[in-house]
């Protein structure tokens, strides 16, 4: 039987989702703690790979398993398992042939910088405190990401991918108070993407890179041309969708 399991974890205390050797990751500790609840070893396959620090409100996995148990008390149970900073919202069985990778349609993440100073909030916003941003222009150069489809420039580089194109369906700025958010949805990201986006749409909202050396930094598909990778901590992934047909047997 296949399940997925719908997810969301702080980031902060680990070094990104999938396994590494010697550090510790948010699918190392969820399959630990499934392996010992079923008694089998399980290994647990995400929808994608966050970066160390990053966080994600939503994500999904899956995993395989031949015995019949309880969902509902393996889910509770998982939860007593995991440290605080990991959640799981459910476990559902699904077809045998469901992905949560390669059939994930879109991907949504949210960065987000606070303007002004918040101990509350350091584990999870960008404080920006010194700097007046243009944020019109920022939106101005976003709305940009949707005519493109390779972005190779905001790629890290020495990555083994077919192919750096991406299908952008938003890229927009939002304010919420102090709260300044980035919102994207993709139909997939390539690593480091989203914080090499808005570290190049930072540097257009101090002034410092134009919308015309936007466009350049794209056309160029050169890393080094685009701006820098803005701190982990403000990386939320915040969706994921799938077909329909993926949930039936909820």
């Amino acid at each position: 039987m296949r399940y997925f399991i719908e997810l969301s974890y702080n980031g902060k205390n680990y070094r990104g989702w999938q396994i590494q050797p010697k550090v510790v990751t948010i699918q190392q500790k969820i399959n630990d703690g499934l392996s010992k609840l079923l008694k089998v070893p399980i290994s647990i396959m995400g929808a994608g790979r966050t970066d160390a620090g990053v966080h994600a409100s939503q994500m999904y996995a899956h995993f395989d398993c031949e015995q019949k148990f309880d969902i509902n008390e393996i889910t509770e149970r998982l939860n007593s398992f995991l440290p605080d900073d990991i959640v799981i919202y459910k476990i559902f069985d699904v077809d045998q042939k469901a992905h949560t990778r390669f059939h994930a349609t879109n991907r949504s993440y949210e960065y987000r910088i606070y303007l002004g100073r918040n101990p509350f909030l350091l584990d999870t916003t960008w404080q920006l405190y010194r700097y007046q941003l243009d944020v019109e222009k920022m939106n101005e150069a976003a709305k940009l990401l949707l005519k493109y489809k390779d972005f190779k420039c905001f790629s890290k580089s020495n990555i083994d991918v077919k192919t750096y194109n991406c299908k952008v369906m938003q890229a927009e700025w939002k304010k919420y108070g102090d709260l300044l958010i980035f919102h994207i949805s993709a139909d997939r990201f390539l690593r480091n993407m989203v914080r090499a986006i808005v570290g190049t749409l930072i540097d257009i909202g101090l002034g410092k890179k134009s919308i015309e050396d936007f466009v350049k930094i794209i056309e160029s598909r050169n890393r080094e041309e685009a701006g820098f990778s803005v701190p982990a901590k403000g990386l939320f992934l915040t969706e994921i969708k799938y077909p329909d047909s993926i949930f039936k047997n909820e």
